[in-house]
């Protein structure tokens, strides 16, 4: 009895989850993206075998597929939560991606709330993560010209999100949600937690959500969520993308688990050179290493306490086009 009542509880929950999605999917305007069955994701994905799957994350499994014979997706199958966060979040991803559109952002493609799944289906990006190719996953290690790229045109991204009106904060800027395509032109993605800001204020107030060794400590002291918590996130990802060490590693000293610190103090105290990734070392060329140079230092601004002396997303933006092009002519 008390099982046939869970599972009564259980099929009322989907259904209502369910219904929710669709109805805010109704009501959203400016959203024309296809709805696809359940059943053509399946067929898509080979019945979601794992010799497709891409990776799995927090909230939800990734694979790749070919919907109606086009091209190569990538179709994510939100884990099954069934509560009101949990639609809020995919539904935001939805409205959000629809209302946005830059060379640098993942583009939706399409969504399926049929069944009891919830699945968004994005264009397929084949090199996968900065992450991946930083921890040496993929390849063996990303020439500095590229990753001074991949970092201007995430920054550019962003800024772009934060010239909207009103403007979008994406708060998981991280290097596992940078993809790559073959050409490793850079695509931001998961907008799950992303919010959009209020124009008649600095800034909005909701509890913490993001990643450690990512989040804002001001974000996280005090709750006020800014421009600028995206800023402190992205200069976690310029360190990253500097020195190929983890955002936090806990096999690091006490002191330097959490990157940015470990980060800070060597900036701060212009010991740059121990903390770059060994692949970058034995280049000679002094405009190269001048390049790295003052992309730390935008990391190291980026990655201020005080989130009034962090430099807009804007900024940052030209000062490393800035830097990309001085490193490419030289």
């Amino acid at each position: 009895m008390v099982w046939l009542g869970y599972c009564y509880i259980r099929h009322r929950t989907i259904a209502k989850s369910r219904g929710k999605s669709n109805r805010r999917l109704c009501q959203a305007k400016g959203i024309t993206i296809p709805i696809y069955s359940y059943q053509e994701i399946k067929n898509a994905t080979n019945g979601f075998s794992d010799k497709q799957k891409l990776g799995t994350g927090a909230y939800g499994t990734v694979y790749k597929g070919k919907i109606r014979k086009g091209e190569w997706v990538a179709i994510k199958r939100i884990k099954h939560i069934y509560d009101g966060d949990d639609v809020d979040q995919v539904m935001n991803e939805i409205i959000l991606l629809s209302v946005v559109s830059h060379p640098n952002l993942v583009r939706l493609l399409g969504c399926s709330f049929d069944k009891n799944d919830q699945i968004l289906i994005y264009e397929f990006m084949p090199n996968g993560t900065l992450l991946e190719h930083l921890q040496k996953e993929r390849g063996n290690g990303l020439p500095w010209p590229v990753r001074l790229t991949i970092a201007t045109e995430i920054a550019k991204a962003i800024a772009h999100l934060h010239s909207m009106k009103p403007p979008i904060y994406h708060r998981d800027v991280k290097s596992c949600n940078i993809l790559l395509d073959y050409n490793f032109k850079t695509k931001v993605a998961d907008f799950g937690l992303s919010r959009l800001g209020i124009t008649e204020s600095s800034h909005i107030s909701t509890a913490p959500r993001g990643t450690p060794g990512y989040l804002d400590p001001e974000y996280h002291r005090n709750f006020h969520l800014t421009d600028k918590s995206d800023v402190y996130s992205f200069g976690v990802v310029l360190v990253e993308i500097i020195t190929a060490l983890k955002a936090v590693d806990f096999s690091r000293r006490h002191s330097e688990v959490n990157l940015a610190s470990l980060a800070i103090d060597r900036i701060g105290k212009g010991n740059l050179d121990e903390i770059i990734d060994p692949f970058l070392k034995p280049i000679q060329d002094v405009s190269t290493m001048n390049s790295i140079r003052r992309v730390a230092e935008v990391a190291f601004r980026c990655l201020a306490f005080d989130s009034e002396m962090r430099p807009p997303m804007i900024e940052v933006a030209s000062e490393l086009e800035k830097i990309k092009e001085s490193n490419f002519v030289s």
